[in-house]
């Protein structure tokens, strides 16, 4: 259930981070927030830290950084349009994301991708450039 705009509304930073759908389980949540991968307001927290509406976190999920203001709290993981009103993110933050993503594309267009499971002779090229 979504609290209205209460500014005593409190909730643990892992079940909000998993109410959120920044992360799947509590249990990953909670081991990203020991791990220093999410701050509340520039600090590394707990937890069991309680959060509060108008908090900043910063959520580093694998090469990806989120920096969000929270606007709500929810006890229940619901569908994904109403985890995204327990959150505003920032532009810049998201113009980041997108810049990241763009870089990765173009990686990608560069690396050449083999066209499949090699054949007996290609295997045997490959053990002798590799010195095997």
């Amino acid at each position: 259930m979504m609290s209205s705009a209460a500014d005593d509304a409190r909730i643990r930073i892992d079940k909000w981070l998993w109410a959120a759908r920044f992360f799947k389980t509590r249990g990953l949540a909670a081991e990203a927030v020991e791990g220093g991968k999410v701050r509340v307001n520039g600090d590394r927290v707990k937890p069991s830290r309680q959060l509060r509406i108008g908090d900043e976190l910063r959520i580093q999920k694998g090469d990806e950084q989120f920096v969000v203001e929270v606007r709500g709290v929810s006890t229940q993981r619901g569908p994904a349009q109403r985890a995204r009103l327990l959150y505003c993110e920032r532009d810049d933050s998201v113009a980041a994301r997108e810049a990241l993503r763009e870089v990765r594309r173009l990686q990608a267009v560069g690396t050449p991708q083999p066209g499949g499971r090699p054949d007996k002779r290609a295997r045997r090229l490959w053990s002798r450039l590799h010195g095997r």
